[in-house]
């Protein structure tokens, strides 16, 4: 079976982040998230490639990711993690110089007691209820953060990819009371808070999804393109049935192509009665389920049909694909699969 093709424009996520950097005042320093390897499309050749574009600062989930950046961009960049400071990850802050964001009191204890005199940072709670440091927590503990200086205190906002919602200012209210008068840097925004606008950006503001081409960053270049090679074309006459549970049946003679794709590489089976690929500039609807390695699609409009499918391009993007499955571009971006031959365009 032929393996389906991810191309991956680096170059299109670098005209991203200094479109995304834009958007924000001299002042303020436009970091980039890599978390989940680089958004599942390779943290190492994405923060390289967002290095050289003039990115100092790198965000990931957990320590060992921070690992993999560091070894790919040098020994100068500032990589903060999500998750803080774990139990059994010293050895990792500090070998690969990592600064935790301390969620908790206990990891305030931890980081001083096993790292003293390493960097950190400090994430507050908001309103989100995730990660952070509760607000009596940071009120019994500032002054003594406060004296050892933390690289960045950061909070995260939870609606912010609805400009509207009263969440985002009740959020930016809570950080204005917990932080004014610090004198370290402060960050709130990712993608979605960037968008809305200044009051947002503080001193570090720290893109996502939107590098990646996801909303909320409309006016994002897109990224990726996925195509599947067509298998086979068969004739379906009318009244028979395409794939499981007979989900699809013929009501004229159709031609139902098969491609090398399916839910065992990132394709959402819920997907399947709402998609659509793409020949050419020609949309194709997807018939019957998305089973494991296969899809089959309607292309009786076609004069001819071509030897490859697109999945995601310049017609369809992630988060199209994902309205379709009833879900987010984030996930559709990070669960595609590893059996995709992967091509890397630009600057690596």
């Amino acid at each position: 079976m032929g393996s389906a093709h991810l191309t991956i424009d680096l170059d299109a996520i670098a005209a991203n982040w200094t479109a995304l950097n834009a958007k924000t005042s001299d002042h303020v320093e436009t970091a980039a998230v890599v978390k989940a390897n680089g958004y599942g499309l390779s943290a190492s050749r994405v923060a390289r490639r967002l290095w050289k574009s003039g990115v100092k600062s790198f965000f990931v989930a957990v320590a060992s990711e921070g690992k993999t950046v560091r070894e790919a961009v040098g020994k100068d960049a500032d990589i903060y993690v999500f998750s803080g400071h774990m139990a059994h990850d010293t050895d990792v802050l500090n070998s690969a110089n990592l600064i935790p964001l301390l969620n908790s009191p206990e990891q305030v204890t931890r980081h001083f007691n096993e790292a003293p005199g390493k960097p950190f940072g400090v994430q507050l709670d908001t309103g989100m209820n995730r990660l952070g440091m509760e607000p009596d927590d940071w009120t019994d503990l500032r002054s003594d953060l406060m004296s050892a200086g933390p690289r960045l205190v950061m909070s995260h906002l939870a609606c912010a990819d609805e400009p509207d919602h009263t969440m985002n200012h009740h959020q930016l209210r809570t950080f204005h009371e917990l932080t004014d008068g610090i004198a370290h840097r402060r960050s709130l925004a990712a993608t979605g808070g960037i968008l809305l606008g200044p009051d947002y950006h503080f001193d570090l503001v720290r893109p996502g999804v939107g590098l990646y081409g996801g909303l909320p960053f409309s006016e994002a270049t897109p990224v990726v393109r996925l195509t599947a090679p067509v298998i086979q074309v068969r004739t379906v006459r009318p009244f028979e049935t395409v794939g499981y549970a007979n989900s699809w049946t013929a009501n004229i003679e159709s031609q139902v192509a098969t491609i090398a794709a399916g839910y065992a590489d990132g394709l959402i089976r819920a997907m399947g009665p709402r998609a659509k690929v793409f020949a050419g500039d020609v949309p194709c609807p997807v018939v019957g389920r998305v089973s494991m390695d296969l899809i089959t699609i309607d292309v009786s409009h076609l004069d001819e049909v071509p030897e490859h499918l697109e999945i995601l391009g310049t017609h369809q993007g992630v988060d199209d694909l994902a309205e379709a499955a009833g879900t987010i571009g984030y996930e559709i971006l990070t669960s595609l699969g590893s059996r995709y031959v992967r091509t890397y365009e630009g600057i690596a």
